[in-house]
Formats: structure tokens, sequence, C-alpha cells
């Protein structure tokens, strides 16, 4: 297959480009950032890219928000996403936007050869691979939604409990209120909570499931 390998890690991508080399893979571009997997994958049309979710400069979603942004550029783009840590959130945001031809992989796992053969076999044939830790811990928040949060949601509800207004979260954030208001409304659909209720009245209720949690 021709590959295209995105990962801030100079080790990690010279230690995957060795392992694709010995499996008879190409790699045809090696990047460290969320803008270039997205421009070398459109410039090779790879069998299927590889991309880190954590990249520069903030090390949250670059790498997820990157592979969003290569399918909706070139919708049958075959996509495997890396993670040192299973994010349920980035998961669950992986595959509402994609339609097969996309897998979600632990790095503990890379280096096992026959497991990224098969995964990267499974995705390039337009099909899903998923670790078996996040298929674990998908289900497990099918029963707590607030596991399904991004680590940045998680930082909005926790301000939100605090008492602050969208205008001071997106102050204490360092974001732009329109930034805080889309993380509040994932937030209200992550939890469960009804458009048809009134802003106020879900933001209760967000807060009051927030602080039941103990986290």
């Amino acid at each position: 297959m021709r590959i295209v390998v995105a990962d801030d890690s100079f080790l990690l991508r010279e230690g995957l480009q060795l392992l694709l080399a010995e499996a008879g893979h190409e790699v045809v571009a090696s990047v460290a950032d969320g803008p270039s997997f997205v421009a070398a994958v459109l410039e090779h049309r790879p069998d299927v890219g590889i991309v880190d979710v954590r990249m520069p400069p903030t090390h949250t979603d670059e790498g997820l928000r990157a592979a969003v942004e290569v399918r909706r550029a070139w919708p049958e783009a075959r996509l495997l996403v890396l993670s040192q840590y299973v994010e349920v959130a980035y998961a669950e945001d992986l595959l509402a936007a994609a339609e097969g031809g996309v897998g979600y992989l632990l790095k503990d796992r890379v280096s096992d050869l026959d497991e990224l053969a098969t995964a990267l076999d499974t995705v390039s044939r337009g099909g899903t691979a998923l670790d078996p830790q996040v298929v674990r811990r998908l289900m497990g928040a099918r029963r707590d939604p607030l596991a399904a949060l991004t680590p940045r949601e998680h930082e909005v509800l926790a301000l939100m409990a605090e008492g602050r207004s969208n205008s001071a979260i997106a102050e204490a954030m360092v974001v732009t209120g329109g930034a805080v208001e889309k993380h509040t409304q994932r937030i209200f659909a992550k939890l469960g909570l009804s458009p048809d209720d009134d802003t106020a009245h879900r933001r209760v209720a967000a807060v009051v499931r927030f602080l039941r949690s103990g986290r």
C-alpha cells in the first residue's frame, strides 16, 4: 500500500516507516502536524493515511480534525487514527464523520505487525477497524454520557459548574464566545438534554450531572 504518516514524534514516525517498509508498504509522505497531513493526503491520494490524534499546537484533537477535513475534501479517503490512550469522544467523532474506511488503534498495538496489517487491510477495503479497548470504552460510554465528552468539553462543563457565564468561560480558556457556545451545544447533545428545554434549564441539568459524577 501507499501510505501517508502523521505524528509529531520523530521517533514514532521513523519507527512506523520501518515497520511499514518491512511489511512491504511504501510511505509516500511523513509529516508532523495536522495541516501537513491534510495537504499530503490530498496530494498523494494514498491507500491509507495514518494520523495521531494529538499533535501541535495544543496536543488535543488536531489529528482528528485533520482526518475530518480530509474526508470532507476527499470522501473516499481511508484513514487510520492512532492514540496513546482510549479517548471515547474522539472515536465517536471519527465514526460519526465517516462511513467505513476508518480505524482507531492504540499506539501500543502498532508494534504488533499482525494487528497493524489487519487494521490497514480492513481500512483500505472500506471497513472499520477499532481497537478492542476502544470498543469496550464505547460500550461503557453508552452508560456514562460524561465519558463521551472531549477534554475540552469537560473543561467547559467544569467552568460552567463554577457558575461562570459563557463570556467568562471564553476568557478563562482564551477562546471566542462562539467556540464556547459550540462546546456547550455539543455537551447538551451528548448528555441527551433536549433542545426543547430552555438553555438555562439544560445548563443546570448538565452541571448537576457533572457534580454527581464526582469528576
